[in-house]
């Protein structure tokens, strides 16, 4: 009995480790979008214009498909779902910024974070990863 219970205390800490490190991609991905369509100023346009090469006309859709990836990545049923569509989303940005020559760090580590997130804390993905264990 003391094994189970044991047992139902790591899932539950697993699951929590999993919504706090999910934390981090929503919150980044929900300030994102919130700067899209809220801080318009000439020398932002200007970046987003020359440096990125996107329209700021477009900024406003971006963010509503931002938002609306990161609230499936958010809800239980619907969390891979969110998952695959955050990762396309950020394997875009990804894409433009290494068009432009920068470095997409930040990107690729907020995709692996909600990843992550979501492998803690849905158990069942877990045997979909290709990890072997030493012993089996």
């Amino acid at each position: 009995m003391e094994m189970v219970s044991a047992a139902a205390r790591e899932k539950k800490w697993v699951v929590w480790t999993g919504w706090i490190i999910s934390a981090l991609p929503v919150l980044m991905l929900l300030f994102s979008a919130a700067g899209k369509i809220f801080v318009h100023s000439s020398e932002n346009d200007k970046f987003i214009e020359e440096h990125l090469g996107w329209p700021v006309r477009y900024m406003t859709g971006l963010a509503i498909l931002e938002i609306c990836c990161t609230l499936l990545y958010l809800i239980p049923q619907t969390a891979v779902l969110g998952a695959i569509l955050v990762a396309a989303y950020l394997g875009g940005a990804t894409a433009t910024h290494v068009r432009v020559g920068d470095v997409p760090i930040f990107q690729v580590v907020l995709g692996m974070l909600a990843w992550l997130g979501l492998l803690l804390r849905e158990p069942r993905l877990r045997p979909l990863l290709p990890i072997r264990r030493l012993g089996r």
